[in-house]
């Protein structure tokens, strides 16, 4: 497989195995300026990406050959900060938590209007890049320190490996450090004010972060639960 020369614009990867979905989606991105690979299994996915290396992957939950919460943990280790979507027929809650524990960063559920999907995906890059861009070069709380030049974060200078909405909530925590942050706000700070979805998304996405830089997650030390509000991020131990 040829790589894509991308020109500059953001790669988009539908993994879809319904044709008439996959088509329609793709012409819609296309339409709107992103180059656009298409995979119908899950291991022409894998295939591509690696190929590529997409900003953006839109993936189904169902697919031929493979579980897509799989296929998105594979992602995740080739390459952390790419944007997952799961596009999918399943709509239940646990499925939704499912899959933003394993690393997705949005949900959409057929039906669905692709210009939602392509408003979403516009959203995230959006943010992603706002929230990339360094100010000042290194943002430190106690033992943790983001690096804004080389977009890391370390603990003890030890790396972290953070996906990009645990990147941007390290962030907004960082930069707020003893404030008390309800739901909605970090819902507004991280995904933004047009974010439509699930307020548990920010409870999911907190208790991965807290995996990762909590000594022990089920016992925080920096990122307290402030009972009836929401999360605070503790300042210098």
């Amino acid at each position: 497989m040829e790589a894509i020369d991308t020109a500059n614009r953001n790669q988009v990867l539908i993994v879809e195995d319904d044709a008439h979905i996959r088509r329609f989606v793709s012409i819609n991105l296309i339409n709107n300026g992103f180059v656009v690979s298409e995979a119908a299994f899950g291991g022409e996915a894998i295939q591509l990406f690696t190929a590529n290396r997409p900003d953006v992957v839109v993936l189904d939950i169902m697919l031929p050959d493979a579980d897509g919460f799989e296929i998105c943990q594979q992602l995740r280790e080739i390459e952390p900060a790419v944007i997952i979507v799961f596009l999918t027929a399943r709509g239940q809650d646990l499925d939704k938590i499912k899959g933003l524990e394993i690393g997705a960063d949005d949900y959409i559920v057929k039906p669905f209007n692709p210009l939602e999907l392509v408003a979403r995906i516009k959203a995230i890059l959006r943010r992603t890049e706002t929230a990339l861009k360094p100010q000042r070069s290194v943002i430190q709380s106690g033992p943790i320190r983001m690096d804004l030049n080389s977009n890391k974060v370390f603990k003890h200078d030890i790396f972290i490996e953070l996906t990009p909405k645990e990147f941007q909530l390290v962030r907004t925590f960082l930069e707020h450090p003893d404030t008390a942050l309800s739901r909605n706000e970090l819902l507004n700070l991280v995904w933004g004010e047009d974010y439509i979805g699930d307020p548990k998304t920010v409870d999911v996405h907190v208790r991965k972060l807290r995996e990762k830089i909590e000594d022990d997650g089920s016992n925080p030390h920096w990122i307290e639960t402030v009972w009836g509000v929401g999360y605070r991020f503790r300042k210098d131990g």
